[in-house]
Parts: C-alpha cells; structure tokens; sequence
C-alpha cells in the first residue's frame, strides 16, 4: 500500500496486527480497523502516505499531531498507542470509537435533553481542559471531530489543527471550520488560545441544545458579519442555566469571554458533575507513574520482562510491551472514567469503582475530626460490589493524612505512596476470622517516594486485603477520604474499617 511493498510489506510492517476493513479513506491516506494480535482488542491504524503529505506541504502539520497526541492520557482524548514509520508510510495506531460522531448523533435525535446535553459538554470540557494545562490549544473543536464510543461518552480527536502554546506568545492563524471559529480567528487578530477553544464550546453547547447552530449562514460573508458581530438567537425552551452560560461563552471580546474554570463553577454545568471530572487532570508524567499491577503482570506473563517494562511504562517509552500494557488498561475501564484508571474508579455517572464491580459506601457517625458520608449512592446495584468509605474533614490536608497514616501503622497496614494524598495499602489477618498479623513493620510513610509497583514477596494468604485511599477537595471547602477495597473478601475489608474508624485519631 502506497509503496510499502503491498499487503504482505504491510503485514510484515505491522506484524504485531490483524487488519481489517476500510474505516474511512482521507487526503493522506486510510483508516483500517484492526485487532492487536496479543490482546484480542480492536485499534484503528492510521496510513500517512509520506509522499502525499510531502506534495501537500503537510509534513509539518502530521507531526505536530504525533506529537501533541503522543502527550495526552485522558478518558475523553483519542489515545495514541504507536507511531511505525517506513520510507514510504506512517502508521498511527490508535483508540478504536466505534459509535460514530457526535454530529450525526445530534442529526438523528435533534435537540437533545438538557441533562444529556450536559453530560456530553462536562467530558468535552474536561478533555479541552486537560489540551490546555498541557499547552495545547485544539482550534478545531466541532461535533465532527468529537466521537462517541459504545457507552456514548465523547472522545476528542482530530488534532491536525492544534497548537502548542508558549508564555508570552500569541496566535494568528485563521483555521477551524467558520461556524465554529471565534470572531478573533476569522478576523486575522492575535489570539492567546484557551479563549477560541471555549468559544467553539460555546457554538457546540448550543448546538446539543438546539439541534441548530448559533451562527449559520450560506453566504460565506453574512456568517462572517454574524459571528463578529455576536448575532444570534436563544430558543425560549432552554432552561434559564443554560440561556445565562451560553452568552457568557459567545462573548466577541476574548476579554471578557468566559474562562474554563469559570464554566466549571457554573451553576448549570455542576449538577450531576461525576467526580472524577470534578477534579483537575493530572498531567501525562504523573498517570505514567501509576502502574497497574495485576496489568503489569499480565503483560509479563505474556513474555515481556518486568523490568524493562517498568522502565519504559515510568519514562513513557513506546515498544510492543508498552502498547499491550495500555491496550488491557483502556479495555478493561472501558466504560468508566477516572484519571487513576487502575487506582480508585469512577464510573461516568458518578458512582465509585474499583474494578470489576461497583462500589457502595457506609454510613457512621463519627464525631470530631470526621464524618462519613454516602458518596454516588444509588438504589440498584449488582449483587457482587466493592465497597468504600467517605470521610469528610475541614482539617489541612497534610493533618489528615498523618491522622490516617498514624491510625494504619497502629493496624500493622503497609502501604507504599502513590501520590502526595494517594496511597495503596494492604492487609493480611491472622486468619479469616483474626484481625491483623504483627509481622508487617516496614510501612512506607507519608512522603517516601516509593511506588505503588511491590517489590518484596507477594503474600500469598487467601485472606490479604488490599484497598487504596485518596484525598479529595469538594467543592465546599471540605477534604474527602475515600478508603476503597481493591481485593479481598468484603467482610474482612470492613473489618478493617471497623478497626481503621476505632484507631482515628481526633484532631
């Protein structure tokens, strides 16, 4: 294909793939479905004709891309898995949507409920959101370029337009699609970045709410004359949230244009907001830090070597042991959203999860230094659960985290530090029926810099208990402990609860 040799040359190139069908044909080359030979799971594989994007003076554009998309780690960004170059092709082999696009979504159901609407705009801004803490603006924001996957949550793609940005430095390219594109885009005018990309929010909101855009006209000139100059009309069924955000995101000023964080404190984006979306985005260098364990050994017990692994995974390093990690990561949290993915879950309507099942919290009264409280309790769930705790305080954080580290030592838990308020813990009872084994004294404490991958022996015990904790900020002010079971049996976890509550200390 396109000088590689045809399909035995492709075949070869690809060796660690099965290709499948034509997905789609574009100015560069096709899209192929295909299934990654050592995992089972599907990918879509991208083919650049290196002599096309050559004759187009397109080079620079697809590499800016590999490298943008090569950064990002994000449940609501299309995933990157591998870059193959040849002399006469390159193969980006990437997250498989199968859903189609967010366009024709609307195009079949019109306007869409406001709580709806509502979901798809909180993922697309968290994924903008997290384009821009990496210097990335995207420029090219539309429902085209926003595709859904099975369980209809909103993947960010097509970042052939994007930037990077720098300090002290502005913009000036006109591009995006124009009923889309800011007033200062299509004016020639110098432009910061993060303000074009909540503008296209503002345009896509509104067309979830309406089924219509904001700023349609078939004169290329009139579109123009409308967008600089603000000219639309809001429909007297959107909801007085929605008829107070949307002008405060088709602001002509930049200036005075609504920022992301402004959005995020909006009355009408908050509710039903589930909380792994409620929290900011830790950046790519800290996700790759963060190593699934029982992940980890799959992929080692399909012939690669852990050390190597480890390595490659912490510095981000691209190789088949690498793509198979991520390709069972993604897979397996399908589904579900959350920044932590392996460590503490949550599912994209808001409960909590530790895989594979659910989670339900407990509640007690607990006086002085913390409460309980029931988080994403909902009335149905699935007979097999996880369980978890939700501790609340108004104390410092570090306080909290020394009451808690304080009050595990006492129970003979060890742990090892995933982050500065995360940590992976794990207990092992004298028997089924015993409370804890004494023979556990090298805890990790609050500030090691060790990592959650174990090296020292595997207990072996039918009985161990591992669970994780992580410390939230909520929106009032308040820190949330989440104690979360990750194996072991569930009487025995909250045996542990019950024995972590008795230690705790009051501040």
């Amino acid at each position: 294909m396109d000088g590689s040799g045809g399909r035995g040359g492709v075949e070869s190139i690809l060796q660690n793939y099965k290709l499948g069908r034509v997905l789609g044909i574009g100015s560069f080359g096709k899209v192929k479905i295909a299934e990654h030979t050592l995992t089972g799971h599907n990918v879509a594989i991208k083919i650049i004709s290196r002599r096309r994007i050559k004759n187009m003076e397109m080079e620079e554009k697809v590499r800016r891309e590999i490298k943008i998309m090569s950064l990002f780690m994000h449940p609501h960004i299309i995933r990157l898995y591998e870059v193959i170059e040849t002399t006469t092709d390159i193969y980006l082999v990437m997250e498989y949507v199968n859903s189609g696009e967010l366009f024709d979504y609307i195009a079949e159901k019109g306007r869409l409920q406001e709580d709806e609407a509502r979901k798809f705009f909180q993922q697309i801004i968290s994924g903008v959101e997290y384009c821009h803490r990496n210097m990335v603006v995207h420029r090219d924001l539309k429902p085209e370029n926003l595709l859904l996957e099975s369980k209809c949550n909103v993947k960010i793609a097509d970042f052939g337009l994007s930037n990077v940005m720098r300090d002290g430095h502005f913009l000036k390219t006109s591009c995006g699609s124009p009923n889309y594109a800011a007033p200062e885009v299509i004016s020639g005018k110098l432009y910061a970045g993060p303000e074009v990309d909540v503008w296209s929010c503002g345009v896509i909101l509104y067309a979830l709410l309406c089924g219509t855009l904001p700023f349609d006209d078939e004169n290329l000139s009139n579109l123009y004359k409308k967008i600089k100059g603000g000219i639309y009309t809001l429909p007297s069924h959107l909801s007085a949230g929605a008829r107070d955000l949307i002008p405060k995101m088709l602001v002509v000023d930049p200036l005075k244009r609504v920022t992301i964080p402004e959005i995020r404190q909006h009355h009408w984006f908050q509710p039903h907001l589930p909380r792994y979306l409620a929290v900011p985005p830790p950046d790519t260098a800290q996700q790759a830090k963060k190593i699934d364990e029982e992940i980890l050994q799959e992929v080692i017990n399909v012939g690669f070597d852990r050390n190597h692994l480890i390595e490659s995974l912490r510095n981000r390093i691209q190789n088949d042991g690498t793509v198979t990690y991520y390709l069972i990561l993604d897979n397996r949290f399908r589904g579900f959203g959350g920044y932590l993915r392996a460590g503490f879950q949550e599912t994209m309507d808001g409960t909590s999860r530790m895989h594979p099942a659910e989670s339900i919290a407990s509640h007690v009264r607990l006086p002085g230094l913390m409460e309980l409280q029931g988080v994403g309790l909902r009335s149905q769930y699935p007979v097999e659960r996880n369980w978890a705790l939700g501790l609340q305080s108004r104390a410092h954080p570090r306080e909290i985290m020394t009451e808690v580290l304080k009050a595990l030592q006492d129970l003979n838990v060890r742990w090892k530090k995933m982050g500065p308020y995360n940590i992976k813990c794990r207990w092992v009872p004298n028997n089924a029926g015993g409370m804890l084994s004494n023979s556990m004294h090298d805890n990790s404490y609050l500030g090691h810099d060790s990592s959650m991958i174990e090296n020292d022996a595997v207990v072996k015990s039918p009985n161990v208990v591992k669970f994780e904790t992580q410390l939230y900020k909520t929106q009032d002010g308040k820190y949330l402990l989440d104690l979360q079971r990750v194996r072991g049996a569930q009487f025995l976890f909250l045996e542990l609860c019950a024995a972590f509550l008795t230690q705790l200390r009051v501040l």
